[in-house]
């Protein structure tokens, strides 16, 4: 594995859905102390696509709860709702509808239906399905699954407009466990390929890039490191 297979400059802009965004680092915004971490650290990770659990995070639902937004607001970042928790069809497709509504008609969401608990795998046959719903619904959906390069494409031919294998087990932090399926999955897309989990360290985040990926989420590396602004510079640099 070399650079050789890597297919982006450092010039070219990740596009995901119509949009261009500079920065191919997504973050998430759970599991820091503080609303004032998180700021810090998203700021410092230079990322523009920030993902929030909509059942775990108050982004208006709970007006007498602190909002999310006042530290992120959606004209400086592109947030994108995730469905996080939700273990079926149904509670996917309502918690997007939920997001919706409450961001005024931002249709880009990352779906996620999870088939464990102690893992978090996703449950493929339900996120095929809802992935179906939700693009005939009008939503941008950006797809969390398996490193399965078969349902890869199968959900790009759905019509999502990202889809996101996982490196490793959600907050495992363990790397990319199979290199040759994120590769083949990277030389089958059309559409952009952004590892999403498992990433645990700033040489993990490089290989992903050295495959080709589009770009990388992550949120359990930044937020769980001792000092997390100083690990969103690295990650940072490190993609």
């Amino acid at each position: 594995m070399t650079t050789e297979t890597a297919s982006i400059s450092n010039d070219t802009p990740l596009i995901v859905a119509g949009k261009t965004y500079q920065s191919r680092l997504l973050v998430g915004t759970g599991k820091y102390k503080d609303n004032d971490q998180t700021r810090q650290a998203i700021e410092d990770s230079g990322a523009e696509i920030i993902t929030i659990a909509v059942r775990r995070t108050n982004i208006g639902q709970n007006p007498d709860e602190p909002n999310l937004l006042d530290i992120l607001p959606p004209d400086k970042y592109t947030l994108l709702p995730n469905t996080a928790g939700c273990y079926t069809v149904a509670d996917a497709v309502r918690t997007c509808r939920l997001a919706r509504e409450l961001l005024d008609g931002h249709n880009l969401v990352k779906l996620e239906v999870l088939g464990d608990e102690k893992t978090l795998f996703p449950d493929i046959t339900a996120t095929l399905e809802a992935a179906e719903i939700l693009v005939k619904d009008g939503f941008d959906v950006m797809v969390y699954t398996s490193d399965d390069p078969l349902i890869a494409k199968r959900l790009e031919d759905i019509g999502c407009a990202a889809v996101m294998p996982l490196a490793a087990p959600i907050g495992s932090g363990l790397g990319i466990r199979n290199p040759y399926n994120i590769l083949t999955i990277v030389e089958n897309a059309s559409v952009p390929i952004i590892v999403d989990a498992g990433v645990g360290t700033a040489s993990d985040a490089a290989i992903a890039m050295e495959l080709g990926c589009d770009g990388i989420l992550m949120n359990t590396a930044i937020a769980a490191a001792q000092n997390p602004v100083l690990m969103a510079s690295a990650m940072r640099k490190a993609i």
